[in-house]
């Protein structure tokens, strides 16, 4: 890899998400963060200015409230060299078809970055200034950021959990809820905790609000998985799932009126 530092800008629009790539890249000497964005419109302003020209890498989600990557893209002036970060797998063909660097599926670990960031240095120094400035790129990137928008379905079907070096997808139809515990998060299935790289609240944004209900600041369930709801002493009400467990969680005394209403009781 060139020794000369690479300046690295990156978009993500959740904040932990941002500040554990930041983490990750502090131990490659080779990387300067030259900034960050978790707006779409203000990443594209900042890469967009003078200030700028100098950007090398650009670390990008997909997967953004107003925006997806791929048109954050094509209304940048100059094209950086991209690595897609995203919790969804589906974009990986797409991401690849932008000819991005490299698609690095979250959470990401140190061992993806390395790949990335070997391949981007040893692509450096033969890929040619008119690649980035070609007046098709612009147009291929508004149509994939189109066909990204028609093949939406709203919300994903699976999430990622990774254990060390391996990666499972975990169909959504069969986690019973999410739980927050020791400042990490988990996904039950089949009574078993599988941990997400997402806190419960990117989790009650990005997922179905039909399907998934915050029933307290440490829980989201499936509303397809409970079984009954119990009215206790003092107004307390537990749910208890369907699960072979039959696990039952506490909803909090200021969410007991919004779950009531959102299960029809």
């Amino acid at each position: 890899m060139d020794t000369a530092k690479l300046r690295a800008y990156l978009v993500d629009d959740e904040p932990l998400a941002t500040e554990r790539l930041e983490r990750l890249l502090a131990a490659f000497p080779i990387i300067q963060i030259a900034g960050s964005a978790a707006d779409p419109a203000h990443a594209i302003e900042f890469l967009n200015s003078t200030a700028a020209s100098t950007i090398d890498i650009l670390f990008l989600d997909i997967e953004m409230p107003g925006m997806n990557g791929f048109e954050l893209l094509s209304r940048l002036a100059r094209q950086p060299f991209v690595i897609f970060t995203t919790a969804y797998d589906q974009h990986a063909l797409r991401a690849f078809e932008a000819n991005t660097i490299d698609y690095l599926l979250k959470p990401i670990e140190t061992e993806q970055l390395q790949r990335a960031l070997t391949k981007l240095g040893k692509l450096r120094p033969v890929v040619k200034p008119e690649w980035q400035q070609s007046p098709e790129l612009p147009a291929m990137l508004r149509e994939l950021a189109a066909s990204l928008q028609r093949g939406q379905t709203g919300y994903p079907h699976r999430i990622a959990s990774r254990l060390g070096e391996r990666i499972s997808f975990l169909p959504l139809d069969d986690v019973t809820h999410f739980i927050a515990q020791d400042k990490l998060t988990y996904a039950v299935v089949n009574d078993r905790s599988h941990c997400v790289d997402q806190t419960i609240m990117e989790l009650e944004r990005r997922l179905d609000p039909a399907k998934f209900l915050r029933i307290h600041r440490g829980a989201l369930v499936n509303v397809d998985w409970v079984h009954e709801v119990n009215s206790w002493f003092a107004g307390k009400v537990v749910l208890t799932l369907k699960d072979a467990a039959r696990t039952q969680l506490t909803v909090a005394r200021d969410r007991v009126r919004s779950v009531k209403e959102r299960l029809g009781i």
